[in-house]
This record gives structure tokens, C-alpha cells and sequence, in this order.
């Protein structure tokens, strides 16, 4: 075995092990930003594929777990901007017809939380997601996103008064 075979293969078993730990976590975090499974798992795995190719270059292979986050996050609003470029220029589905995806997607959002979620401002809907559903510390927020432990303070207050807001007139 040479050098490079180790190295690949510490990679490897490290990416395995962080794999089994965190992948649903990181999925469940890319499904309440991008509000699509198969878009988030195509996210997530794609973090996982950049990170074993940049295993070597990592500074703190401990801080694994926190690039990935990060590319999670990043690589969702990719998506999200991608996917607001689709829309602009998709045709217009037939008047007197609604697509399927129109139909599944109008089932969920009878979910009242999740839809006033939805219509908060990205940071502060990132802000919420990643301190309520992911449970991460204001420090680790503020790493995932690149803002200050004070803006993610900010986002997290005024995105809580919006949804408390929406839901009270909803109710």
C-alpha cells in the first residue's frame, strides 16, 4: 500500500463514518430550505462527493462536519436560484389543467408553520431552520451562513415575530 492508498483510504473511512452519522441530518436541512427531497438528497450527496474530493486540502479534517453544513447550505441556495430561473422562463401550464406538481405541492402547504416559513425573508428562514430544526448554537450559524453571531440574533428575533404574526392571523 502507498502513501496516497492510505491517505485515499483514511478519506474514505472518514467520509463513511461522518456519511452514517449526519447524512439524514444534513437531508432534513436541505428539505426545509429547498422544500423538495430528491433536490436535497441530490445536494447532500453532492457535499459529500466535494468534500472526499477536497479531503486533502482540509485544514481541521474535525471541522468536517461544519464544511459540510456549509456546503449544504450553499449548495441549496444554488438551487433555489436555479430553480427560480426555471420557473421564469418555464411555459405556462394550461389554465383549465393543474400540474402534479402543483397538486403535491398544494397538499403540503396546508401545513401552517411550514408555510409562514415559507414566506419569511432567506436568512431569516435560514436562521430559524438551522437554530430550531437543526439545533445549532448561534457560533455555528453564524459559520454555516458567513454572517455575524450578531445579524443571526437579529434574523432569529425578527423571523420568530413573523411567523408568530402569520400563524395568529391564520388561526
Amino acid at each position: 500500500m502507498t502513501v496516497e492508498d492510505a491517505v485515499t483510504w483514511d478519506a474514505d473511512e472518514a467520509i463513511t463514518q461522518i456519511y452514517a452519522a449526519h447524512y439524514r441530518s444534513l437531508v432534513r436541512l436541505a428539505v426545509l430550505l429547498l422544500r423538495d427531497v430528491g433536490a436535497a438528497e441530490e445536494v447532500v450527496q453532492d457535499s459529500f462527493v466535494a468534500m472526499h474530493g477536497a479531503w486533502r486540502r482540509l485544514r481541521d479534517p474535525q471541522r468536517a462536519l461544519a464544511y459540510l453544513r456549509q456546503s449544504v447550505v450553499n449548495r441549496s441556495r444554488s438551487a433555489l436560484r436555479h430553480r427560480t430561473v426555471e420557473l421564469r422562463y418555464a411555459p405556462a401550464p394550461m389554465p383549465d389543467a393543474a400540474s402534479a406538481e402543483y397538486g403535491a405541492m398544494g397538499a403540503l402547504e396546508h401545513q401552517d408553520v411550514i408555510a409562514a416559513l415559507r414566506r419569511l425573508p432567506e436568512r431569516q428562514r435560514e436562521v430559524l431552520v438551522l437554530r430550531y430544526y437543526a439545533d445549532l448554537s448561534e457560533a455555528d450559524i453564524a459559520e454555516t451562513i458567513g454572517i455575524s453571531r450578531g445579524a443571526v440574533k437579529s434574523h432569529a428575533s425578527r423571523g420568530m415575530n413573523a411567523l408568530r404574526t402569520t400563524l395568529e392571523q391564520t388561526s
